[in-house]
């Protein structure tokens, strides 16, 4: 059923998203990073220090990194230097790694935490038995944002995703190896979530001695 461009009703509806920034979420710089892990260590925020750690590691989507399991991270009294989920969009399997601070993040917030192999790695804390909600770890990355002085509307969950594969790509140039990290199934999705352009090309290029 078509709707008249003159239906009165079509021009009072409000877009969903009036006010909101659309469009990729910036990646968090080197300095931002540190800036933020100093904020949650003055504050004593075991859960998000850890939160934020492995979430810069993994590179995965909320919905994903919210699910992770105590197991998933653990390997007998030890955190796990890697570790391997099956991503929900996709079904496909994807490998990351998680580095020193990370793992000693996670370490400090499991030893709080408690629980056991098959408990979330960060309960939702109106029903422990449940995760975090992907909503309450945006308001996160939003708080984590202002925080430190930068516009919440400018960052978001994705913005902790991309950044360790926008620093690996500036540093490499490597579009194949963020596809894999990321575990996109084609290399064009990994340009676009990137947003490489000529510029970029040009820049390596230029940076590429024969």
């Amino acid at each position: 059923m078509e709707i008249s461009r003159c239906t009165q009703a079509v021009h009072d509806r409000v877009p969903w998203n009036l006010g909101t920034r659309v469009g990729p979420k910036r990646p968090f710089t080197q300095k931002q990073i540190w800036a933020i892990r100093f904020f949650l260590d003055r504050e004593q925020r075991l859960r998000d220090r850890a939160l934020f750690d492995l979430a810069i590691d993994s590179k995965l989507r909320g919905c994903d990194l919210v699910q992770l399991k105590i197991g998933d991270l653990v390997s007998g009294s030890e955190i796990r230097r890697r570790a391997a989920i099956t991503q929900r969009k996709t079904g496909r399997p994807v490998q990351f790694e998680i580095a020193t601070d990370a793992r000693a993040s996670l370490d400090a917030w499991f030893e709080k935490r408690g629980g056991s192999f098959n408990d979330y790695a960060f309960p939702s804390r109106v029903d422990r038995t449940r995760h975090l909600s992907t909503r309450q770890y945006a308001r996160l990355v939003d708080e984590w944002a202002l925080a430190i002085g930068l516009r919440a509307e400018d960052y978001g969950t994705h913005s902790l995703r991309r950044t360790k594969a926008s620093i690996i790509y500036k540093a490499t140039g490597n579009l194949r190896a963020i596809q894999i990290l990321l575990g996109h199934s084609k290399i064009e999705n990994t340009v676009r979530y990137l947003g490489v352009d000529i510029e970029d090309a040009l820049t390596l290029a230029e940076e590429t001695e024969i």
